[in-house]
C-alpha cells in the first residue's frame, strides 16, 4: 500500500527530516510513536534504532535501515519484515513523497483480517500532511 502527496519542499530537506529518528514522533501521522529510545542522530544504511511506541499498550520496536538512497528514497523493517519506504522524486512545485508499507509476509494476514491497511493508509496521509506541515515554507503550521 502507498500514498503520494506533493510537499512544497526540496527532496533533501524532506530525506533529512526522514533520517533523524529523533524528529519521528514529530511526523507520526499514526500517533503511535512515542519516542526514540536509542538511535544514532542520522540513520544510515544497516543503521538500527530502537523506538518507544503505544498501540493500546506501550512497548517498543527496533528497525534497521534497509534502504538508503539519499535524497530519493529511505526504508526500515521491525522484527516482522514489513517495510515502511519513503520514495522522494523533486517535481514542480516541490517533491513528490511516497510513502509505502508492505503486506508481502505470509503473516500479513492476521493484521488485514483486523483492517490494519485502512488504518495504514490513514495514519500515512495524515504524516505527509505533518510533513508538509513541518517543511512547507507556504503552509500554515
Amino acid at each position: 500500500m502507498s500514498v503520494t502527496r506533493v510537499i512544497d519542499a526540496t527532496p533533501q530537506a524532506i530525506f533529512d527530516l526522514l533520517a533523524d529518528p529523533r524528529r519521528h514522533g514529530e511526523f507520526d501521522g499514526s500517533d503511535s510513536v512515542l519516542d526514540v529510545r536509542r538511535s544514532p542522530e542520522r540513520l544510515s544504511l544497516g543503521a538500527t534504532f530502537e523506538m518507544s511506541m503505544r498501540i493500546v499498550v506501550p512497548y517498543h520496536v527496533t528497525n534497521t535501515v534497509v534502504v538508503f538512497n539519499e535524497p530519493l528514497s529511505i526504508a526500515w523493517h521491525h522484527f516482522a519484515q514489513f517495510v515502511w519506504r519513503y520514495d522522494l522524486a523533486a517535481v514542480p512545485g516541490g517533491t513528490r513523497v511516497t510513502e509505502s508499507f508492505n503486506y508481502d509476509r505470509p503473516w500479513a494476514l492476521v493484521i488485514i483480517a483486523l483492517r490494519w491497511p485502512e488504518r495504514n493508509r490513514r495514519a500515512m496521509n495524515e504524516t505527509l500532511a505533518a510533513i508538509e506541515r513541518l517543511l512547507s515554507p507556504t503552509s500554515d503550521g
